[in-house]
Parts: C-alpha cells; structure tokens; sequence
C-alpha cells in the first residue's frame, strides 16, 4: 500500500471547547475553521481545522472528554515552511506558551521545532521544513 499523506485526525474537546479552540487554532496560529455553521445547525458533529490543502484536525466536542494523558496521547507534529523564527513571533504575539524548542528527528528529517499546548491539553510539535 502506499500512502500520500495523513488526510485528518480526530481530537475530542470539551462540549463548550468550540470559542476556546477557534481563539487557538484561528486567531493564535492562523489557521481556517469549516464546519463551524454545520456543527451550529446540527449538521455535523465537529469542526475542522485547516492545516493545509490536504490535512485538517477535526475538533469533536464531547461530554465524555477526558484531558489526554502522558499514557494515551504524546503529541501531533505538524510541518510549517516558516523559519523557526518566524513561528515564536507568531505564537508571542498571539500569547502562546511555548513549551520547549527542540530539533527533534521527525518522518522529514532533523530540523527546528517549538512544542505548545492547545487549550484542551493537547501538546502540538511545529517544526520547520528541514534545508536541503
């Protein structure tokens, strides 16, 4: 079999995490939001954030949620093509934490990374495109 790319990943948040999510992934790291009127109207059970042209985080509220654990979540990685730089102004700006900056071997190769912490618990890897 050969894969192209992830295409999604679901992610469970607190029934009321819909404004706390679209202030982190929209207004703090700038990505778009679908679904939300969908989601609103009854239509669809999550929101999608969108990464790229190819991959989103589905958001799924849920009464069950349960903050992940160490034991049963460690972190998303995703890819920006921005300098590491770049990536902190944005995230101080926005009022982000960072966690810890690192450059850890990833599926692309040894390159910058920052690591932060969604409102939700979930601890999300930003790494840069590693140079040729």
């Amino acid at each position: 079999m050969k894969i192209d790319a992830i295409d999604h990943v679901n992610l469970k948040i607190p029934e009321d995490g819909i404004q706390p999510a679209v202030e982190f992934y929209h207004d703090g790291l700038g990505f778009d939001i679908e679904n939300r009127e969908l989601y609103e109207a009854g239509e669809k059970p999550f929101v999608s954030v969108r990464l790229n042209d190819a991959a989103v985080i589905h958001l799924r509220p849920s009464d069950a949620f349960d903050p992940p654990e160490k034991d049963s979540y460690d972190h998303l990685a995703i890819v920006t093509p921005e300098p590491i730089d770049a990536v902190k102004e944005r995230l101080e700006s926005a009022g982000i934490e960072i966690n810890q900056q690192l450059e850890p071997l990833g599926a692309t190769g040894v390159a910058p990374a920052v690591y932060v912490t969604d409102p939700f618990g979930y601890f999300i890897e930003i790494k840069t495109t590693v140079s040729a």
